[in-house]
């Protein structure tokens, strides 16, 4: 089962260090992980993503919240949250089927950021699922490159990562 877990942390060096340290020495995958300044440019949301057990989520989140710089940690309630993957892929392609990917790329509702002769690059952001349907409906054609950012989510209603009650 995937957990989403959101820290607010301070922005500065060797913070990420010391999170991506503490998951390695617990021997805890990350599925995903993205950083980035929130409206205070002194704190960092990072939001990760594990697979496991509650027991794994509960021993990550409690950890978490023990290392220095950490300022709060919470479990995002999966069922009320709004959580994005953005994905860009650089696609070859030929003439004669060029028509086959632009319908794609207006069914699945991307953008089409660059392209030349022979290639396209699509952006596309939505939740994970909707991301992996896209690649792999466009793993027929040929995917020349493919870079994906890490999960961001927030909790939706009221409540946010600042409050001291859970979700």
């Amino acid at each position: 089962m995937k957990h989403y877990i959101s820290a607010l942390v301070e922005n500065k060096a060797g913070v990420l260090a010391r999170i991506s340290g503490l998951f390695a020495r617990r021997g805890f995958n990350i599925d995903s992980l993205a950083v980035g300044e929130t409206d205070d440019t002194s704190v960092s949301r990072v939001t990760i993503v594990v697979d496991g057990d509650d027991y794994i989520a509960e021993q990550v989140t409690k950890q978490l919240s023990k290392l220095i710089d950490v300022r709060t940690v919470r479990q995002l309630n999966a069922e009320a949250m709004v959580q994005r993957d953005l994905v860009l892929v650089k696609v070859k392609i030929d003439p004669d089927r060029r028509g086959e990917i632009y319908d794609l790329v207006k069914i699945m509702n991307c953008e089409i950021v660059d392209i030349s002769h022979t290639t396209l690059m699509i952006e596309f952001d939505d939740r994970t699922p909707k991301v992996n349907l896209l690649l792999d409906l466009l793993s027929k054609y040929e995917i020349l490159e493919l870079v994906r950012t890490g999960t961001i989510a927030l909790q939706k209603g009221e409540g946010t990562v600042y409050d001291e009650e859970e979700f």
